[in-house]
């Protein structure tokens, strides 16, 4: 374990002087679970990752601190088992900064919090312009952080001290945030809201991965026919397999633009392709052999994907129109009243109401149209109580308006 001092600008005497351990030997992490399990109270926790250069998802470094304890910069990668760092902290609260985006990382170190409070997800709820961890902290406590490594490599070794100073100031103002957050939760009457959203960030289950993952492909809207689907699968099925082989993010092997460009272009050799200048990224031509080959399967594969596949996901509702006047016409009505709801209660709309679930209600409304079959419709879609109890009346009043309208339209035209 070694001690470091970090600096930033002089923006005050409190990022001047941030004290942190880079912890990366099993001594040293058995030594901090032991400083953090003999501390109090919430824990601040943030993951960096590497995301962009690497196939995988996982942690490259895990940041703790922790009030009496202070802050410690875990090497998930050095240290192997963490398990004992889950024992330490596994029973208190632990506080993120977008905790979505950290917890699948911890979730595969087999660190689960038992509850969580998310300041980004609280700032959202508040109505505050900016939700940034670094203005969230400006508004919060004056102070100014910059957030200049953030898009960094973190699988990189050794990490220079500047990313540590960045990666410690992430998580050592996150419990004195906290506090000042949830003091106005309390003010606005905000809680009760933000602990369901953060019970529904910690339990909710991870989308389901798609069944046919290449069709994400950029631009793969560019190639015409079902011979030229299945060249596109088969490369991208050969790059993603070596990307998951060299945990190397694919589209630094090939981008997605040289990849369709290679299959728009139909080169008829392996020199055809190597000459191609669209066909760039560091694997391009090192593996050459590897994507001639899947050139190759794709042309002569005897199994060709459909040019469509059948999707359960709603029409764009700039079609609703012609497609179904109806649900246009309750959409139409809906949106603007959840909106002008949101803006007085001083909440993004899209934390108000997850669109989707607006437009799932709007295409497929219950049978009877009350704010009770609203709100169970609104619920079976994963709307949490609070947002049903705050929307489900105004949504059914719309609906009832564009159905009124809707009649009077008719009866006006016969």
């Amino acid at each position: 374990m070694t001690a470091r001092e970090a600096h930033t600008d002089p923006i005050s005497e409190r990022t001047a002087a941030i004290r942190y351990r880079v912890t990366d030997t099993h001594e040293g992490f058995a030594a901090a679970c032991r400083a953090l399990a003999d501390a109090s109270g919430p824990v601040a926790v943030d993951v960096e990752r590497a995301s962009g250069f690497r196939y995988s998802a996982r942690a490259y470094l895990v940041q703790v601190f922790r009030r009496d304890a202070g802050v410690f910069l875990f090497d998930p990668p050095a240290i192997g088992d963490v398990s004992a760092l889950q024992d330490a902290i596994g029973h208190e609260e632990w506080v993120f900064h977008a905790a979505s985006q950290d917890l699948p990382s911890l979730a595969e170190l087999g660190l689960i919090p038992p509850r969580i409070f998310d300041t980004e997800l609280s700032a959202r709820l508040l109505g505050w312009p900016g939700v940034g961890l670094a203005a969230v902290v400006e508004r919060t406590l004056g102070i100014e952080l910059k957030k200049e490594h953030s898009a960094a490599d973190w699988s990189t070794r050794p990490l220079p001290d500047t990313w540590l100073e960045y990666a410690a100031l992430d998580v050592e103002h996150l419990l004195e945030v906290r506090d000042a957050i949830a003091a106005e939760l309390d003010e606005t009457g905000k809680r009760e809201w933000a602990d369901e959203e953060f019970a529904d960030v910690l339990t909710r289950k991870p989308k389901p991965a798609p069944a046919e993952p290449w069709r994400r492909l950029t631009g793969l809207h560019k190639i015409r026919g079902r011979r030229g689907l299945s060249i596109a699968k088969s490369f991208w099925t050969a790059r993603d397999a070596l990307a998951r082989e060299s945990d190397t993010a694919p589209g630094r092997l090939v981008p997605d633009r040289s990849l369709v460009a290679a299959v728009l272009a139909d080169p008829q050799s392996k020199s055809d392709l190597a000459a191609m200048k669209s066909f760039t990224g560091r694997a391009s031509r090192t593996e050459l052999d590897r994507w001639w080959e899947a050139i190759v399967a794709g042309r002569t594969a005897s199994e060709l994907p459909a040019e469509r596949v059948r999707s359960d996901s709603l029409p764009p509702p700039r079609s609703w129109a012609g497609r179904r006047p109806d649900a246009d016409r309750r959409l139409k009505a809906a949106k603007p009243a959840v909106e002008a709801h949101a803006e007085f209660l001083s909440i993004p709309t899209e934390n108000l109401l997850t669109p989707e679930h607006l437009r799932r209600v709007s295409w497929e409304p219950p049978s009877s149209v009350t704010e009770d079959a609203v709100a169970e419709a609104l619920a079976s879609h994963g709307a949490r109580d609070w947002q049903v109890r705050q929307t489900a009346a105004i949504i059914a009043a719309a609906f009832v308006q564009a159905a009124q309208s809707a009649d009077a339209e008719a009866d006006a035209g016969s």
